[in-house]
């Protein structure tokens, strides 16, 4: 699949602890979905990012991980590739892991200005946070912490870090609660994804985001 003129530019960035027993085949089945959207014919072709700095698509055999800072040019219809990405990711992964992903503008980009189109018209990026994980639970630990630390680093501008022991209790709390009902849902088998409340943002809120810098 090519894509010269398309709309967005896609930025996946997170790194992910993978079992032990994890080799490259195993790895490069599970990345499927990505790598063929690029239009390479396996992960070792597809692995480079579209910018020449960025890493783009590793595992390190070594320490077990795979880590990916990989632009790609794309639609809307990539989301897609990233559920199965996802749900590849779940079978491999030793641990929780979060996963960023960055839709830019890619017309909005081109403005030689770099004040967006004529029309005045806002960019259309958005950002996901993604989860993976070998369990719900798992994916529940990393979604906490980071809604912990956020929450931490806000409110540490107007109190003292010794006065939010009852604020990080409510989150567990809600987030307790959230596992429970999961347990006793039919949803026990479907790993819940962060597209709400921890990370996720509409279409050009809050100024454009950042590239990640190398």
């Amino acid at each position: 699949m090519s894509h010269y003129n398309a709309p967005f530019e896609i930025h996946v960035h997170g790194q992910v602890q993978l079992r032990s027993d994890v080799d490259f085949d195993q790895l490069q089945d599970a990345l499927t979905p990505l790598w063929k959207y690029a239009g390479a014919r396996s992960l070792a072709a597809g692995a480079a990012s579209a910018y020449e700095e960025e890493p783009g698509i590793q595992f390190d055999p070594k320490a077990h991980t795979l880590q990916m800072c990989w632009t790609v040019r794309g639609d809307d219809d990539f989301r897609q590739s990233l559920d199965e990405m996802c749900m590849g990711l779940n079978e491999l992964a030793e641990q929780g892991a979060a996963i960023e992903v960055t839709f830019y503008d890619a017309e909005f980009d081109d403005e030689e200005e770099g004040d967006g189109p004529a029309d005045g018209s806002e960019a259309r990026d958005d950002f996901v946070m993604l989860f993976v994980g070998p369990t719900p639970a798992a994916i529940m630990q990393v979604q906490r912490d980071l809604l912990v630390q956020d929450v931490i680093n806000m409110m540490e501008r107007h109190f003292d870090a010794s006065e939010l022991g009852g604020v990080v209790s409510e989150i567990d709390k809600l987030f307790n609660r959230r596992f429970d009902d999961l347990v006793n849902s039919l949803e026990i088998g479907k790993p819940p994804r962060g597209t709400g409340g921890s990370g996720s943002g509409g279409h050009g809120s809050g100024g454009r985001r950042p590239r990640h810098l190398h």
